[in-house]
Order: structure tokens, then C-alpha cells, then sequence
């Protein structure tokens, strides 16, 4: 089988500190490299306000996986971020071959990130 571009987004509950949430990224990155798979890169939006509450939460930490991976994987990762109480909410794109080589381009720097808006009541949105 060859192996899938994929990129996947969680927001993790505000209440884990730094090292509970570093650990919870570690246990993702590790259930990728046991299935076979390959991380390409991550980006960590840190503590971030939502755009909505989400199980009366008004923050979270925002996590970024790029990463190569069986297609069978994809139902294997989704399991594991249902079952995880730290998981406020998760996304799981597959890149086509278009975003693979602009998530390339972004992390060499060619392309600038998102900047941050600060609406007229000071919460940030993207």
C-alpha cells in the first residue's frame, strides 16, 4: 500500500497544562509512526479563543499534523481522538497534491502564515 498525504487539526481542552498537552501531541505522533506512518511537519497554534464555545470552553490549544499514512489509518486516528477526553474537536483532511506542495512551500517560509485579526471586542479570529 503507499502511503496518503493527509493533515489533521485538534483543539485540545484549555484545562492541560504545557506538559499534559506536549504529552497528549507526543501519544498522536507516536500512533502514527506505529501504524507505519511518516510525520511531514507540525504546527502549534498554542492556547487560541474559539469562535464558538465547545463543551463551555472558550479557548483551546490549537495542534497541526501533516503526515503520510495508510488510508486505513484515517478510521484508526479518528477512533482514538473520539475516545480522548482531552479532544475538544478534530479534522482530518486528505491532501491533494496541490496543498502538499503549498504546506511544503509554507514551512520553507515562501509563503508567510495566517495573521491573527483582532475583532473591535479583542478576540482573535483566523
Amino acid at each position: 500500500m503507499s502511503l496518503v498525504n493527509y493533515e489533521s487539526a485538534i483543539i485540545l481542552t484549555p484545562v492541560l497544562s504545557e506538559a499534559q498537552m506536549q504529552e497528549a501531541v507526543k501519544s498522536y505522533r507516536q500512533l502514527v509512526a506505529e501504524h507505519g506512518g511518516v510525520m511531514v511537519g507540525e504546527t502549534n497554534w498554542g492556547l487560541t479563543k474559539l469562535a464558538y464555545p465547545i463543551k463551555k470552553k472558550s479557548t483551546g490549544f490549537y495542534h497541526f499534523f501533516e503526515f503520510q499514512a495508510n488510508s486505513d489509518f484515517q478510521a484508526t486516528l479518528e477512533t482514538a481522538y473520539s475516545r480522548d477526553e482531552r479532544v475538544l474537536r478534530f479534522l482530518n483532511l486528505k491532501l491533494d497534491k496541490h496543498a502538499v506542495v503549498y504546506n511544503e512551500r509554507k514551512r520553507k517560509g515562501e509563503i508567510a502564515p495566517a495573521k491573527k485579526y483582532v475583532g473591535k471586542e479583542g478576540g482573535s479570529t483566523i
